[in-house]
């Protein structure tokens, strides 16, 4: 992992966290990436080896997954955006582009309404501002609460694989990933995610450059509520839209890092 990346990848004392990250380093613009629910640092690989020799890239464990050693109480993804704006300072980053996918987005928007001096730029990858509808959420409850008493059994997992990432090669990595993992941290991260707020309301005081790309087979998140999102940030054109489902940077990285390259490079100094 540390050749792959040819930096470090140490940790930092952030907010009662020990968050795990990587740091290509180098004197580029700096860009972070958050990653999405079940997920880790990893899902950018294809985005890190993009940029990483314009831009100094870091990446990072989110609370509750990954190798960050999270201290177990409840969150928000207002602490998470406290977390990246720590991070950032742990490595004594002024400002920086914050790139997230899906829940990586929601924290990401909310770091730029924390603190918008720091956010030079947004990448949004497959989120949204505002909150799932009630039978999306219900079904939500139920297959966190099996996966947290019951386990990441194959007929669970295989519904989860198929709604994130629905391509076979990359679904079977990383249910051997989630099978590995520890379930405890989910009570927790899934109530995050179930019970964040709806920010919809607040897009209009971020004025920093924004790109929004969205997969078109996503069924997590609907292509109208990227439009929205869109629509709702002045600094933001219209939807990239882009083979793949809700980890459309994953399975199909080489329209959705086109399209964070030709960002990245249109931005002011």
């Amino acid at each position: 992992m540390l050749a792959r990346y040819g930096g470090q990848m140490p940790y930092a004392d952030v907010n009662g966290q020990r968050l795990h990250y990587t740091d290509t380093g180098g004197d580029g613009p700096p860009v972070v990436f958050s990653h999405g629910f079940l997920m880790d640092h990893t899902m950018f690989d294809a985005q890190v080896a993009a940029v990483r020799d314009t831009h100094r890239v870091i990446t990072w464990d989110e609370r509750a997954f990954g190798d960050t050693e999270y201290d177990g109480e409840p969150f928000t993804y207002w602490d998470s955006a406290a977390d990246v704006l720590g991070l950032l300072d742990h490595l004594g980053v002024e400002r920086a582009v914050l790139a997230g996918m899906s829940q990586g987005g929601f924290l990401s928007l909310r770091a730029a309404l924390l603190a918008p001096e720091r956010v030079r730029a947004l990448v949004l990858l497959d989120t949204q501002a505002g909150v799932d509808d009630p039978d999306t959420l219900a079904g939500y409850r139920q297959m966190l609460e099996t996966w947290t008493t019951v386990g990441p059994i194959d007929e669970l997992v295989d519904i989860v694989a198929n709604i994130i990432i629905a391509e076979p090669e990359e679904n079977a990595r990383w249910i051997a990933i989630w099978k590995e993992r520890t379930t405890e941290p989910l009570v927790h991260a899934g109530a995050c995610l179930i019970e964040r707020d709806d920010i919809t309301d607040r897009l209009g005081e971020i004025t920093c450059p924004a790109l929004v790309v969205h997969g078109t087979s996503d069924t997590a998140i609907s292509m109208e509520r990227a439009e929205q999102l869109a629509a709702g940030l002045s600094g933001a054109g219209p939807v990239v839209a882009v083979p793949g489902a809700h980890a459309a940077n994953l399975t199909h990285p080489e329209p959705v890092t086109a399209a964070i390259v030709e960002f990245l490079g249109s931005l002011p100094e």
